[in-house]
């Protein structure tokens, strides 16, 4: 991007009106004390951030000409005949070539049906999430009114106005054709980057144009709707029992969605069990066997993990140190970083595990995350990053990891 772009920022009316009305967010995930003292550091003129600012500034420009997106917009409804329901098909199924009608499905782990695009709620939800990301953050860096604007519009579309709004459940996530209308594991489409939401609201929530305290109130009260299905309806709780990264997802948006809400009682319990879910899912060596033995083990040994550190971030501020726990075969959060890294450093020849599309930098986030807590070994690994092939790196200015590579096949 354009640096110059980025320097005419820091030099103009917008940051210098941002930097003035600093509010801590209220984020769920990110440390919002890291948000402010980067913006601090902006409004000072910290060249170190320039960069990131610039791709920050990009993908938020890029943004501000998509959406706004709504489950309504579907051409194939879902089964229960309700289009406000979110819908989607399982990635991984396929066609039964042996058959006239192509059933039952058959399972090709890892290789994605292209007939998924028949429900295009997917896609437009992780379009919702991370634009609504790029877009706070950007006017909470700038102070431009016309990127919070516009990521409260495609909020208010998506969550609030009654005429486009999802209905909260997820009641057909996944669909298998031949087999049944939805699936529990099918919580993952949004579990894996709808916590981003959360923390966009809680930036808007400091004063952002264009988002008013009716539409922060309207959010909240459907996001606790969402939550008692999440936590409480059959598919809720079976997905959260899952042993593999679909259980870490569900408990870690849990918890956030609990604590953005205020029930606390629910948010602590929660963020207890990730250290049950690190003991069961992560070696002394630091090594996840669950997701070595996927066809993309790379993909999903960081997919698993940002859910581990994104968790680890929300429930430390609910007395939960994920950081120190130490399991009792000494596993911890920086051992499973720390394994990651030789392949995060120097690409597919130090990772010989199976992996059908090995993409270097599915690790940059979450060694960016475990050095920003401590751990020396990513700390040392940091300078030699790939950096993310779309948007640039921009792990300083929203300081959590995030899924990097191929969303749109995860299942």
């Amino acid at each position: 991007m354009r640096l110059v772009g980025a320097l005419a920022l820091l030099s103009g009316v917008h940051l210098g009106a941002a930097v003035r009305d600093c509010k801590t967010p209220q984020t769920v995930v990110i440390d919002g004390n890291r948000l402010v003292d980067a913006k601090a550091r902006l409004g000072r003129g910290d060249p170190s951030l320039l960069p990131a600012l610039g791709h920050l500034v990009a993908q938020a420009d890029y943004w501000l000409t998509q959406g706004p997106w709504t489950v309504i917009s579907k051409t194939a409804i879902p089964p229960n005949g309700t289009i406000h329901d979110y819908a989607s098909q399982a990635p991984y199924w396929w066609p039964n070539p042996n058959t006239a009608d192509g059933c039952p499905y058959i399972q090709k782990d890892g290789v994605r049906n292209p007939e998924v695009d028949n429900y295009p709620d997917k896609l437009s939800s992780i379009s919702l999430f991370n634009s609504t990301y790029a877009l706070s953050l950007a006017w909470y860096y700038t102070g431009n009114p016309k990127y919070s604007v516009h990521a409260a519009d495609i909020i208010r579309t998506w969550f609030l106005d009654p005429e486009t709004a999802m209905n909260p459940n997820l009641n057909h996530a996944q669909i298998i054709p031949c087999a049944n209308t939805g699936r529990s594991i099918g919580i993952i489409d949004f579990s894996q980057d709808y916590t981003e939401v959360l923390d966009a609201v809680a930036i808007l929530n400091t004063g952002a144009p264009g988002w008013t305290t009716a539409d922060a109130k309207a959010f909240r009260a459907w996001k606790t709707q969402f939550l008692q299905w999440l936590a409480f309806s059959p598919f809720g709780v079976a997905e959260a029992e899952a042993k593999n990264n679909h259980g870490t997802y569900a408990r870690m948006q849990i918890t956030a969605m609990a604590l953005f809400t205020g029930n606390l009682s629910l948010a602590r319990s929660t963020a207890e069990l990730a250290k049950t879910f690190l003991n069961d899912q992560i070696t002394a060596n630091g090594s996840q066997p669950q997701e070595l033995a996927r066809t993309r083990s790379f993909h999903y040994s960081n997919f698993d993990l940002t859910a581990h550190l994104r968790w680890a971030l929300t429930a430390r501020k609910l007395g939960v140190d994920m950081f120190k726990y130490v399991g009792p075969q000494g596993q911890t959060l920086f051992k499973a970083v720390d394994f990651l890294v030789p392949a995060a450093v120097n690409g597919a020849a130090d990772w010989p595990y199976p992996e059908l599309l090995f993409t270097q930098y599915a690790a940059t986030d979450n060694v960016h995350a475990a050095a920003q807590e401590g751990d020396l070994v990513a700390a040392a690994a940091v300078k030699d990053l790939q950096p993310p092939a779309f948007g640039g790196d921009i792990f300083v200015l929203r300081p959590a990891p995030q899924q990097l590579d191929n969303i749109n096949t995860t299942g």
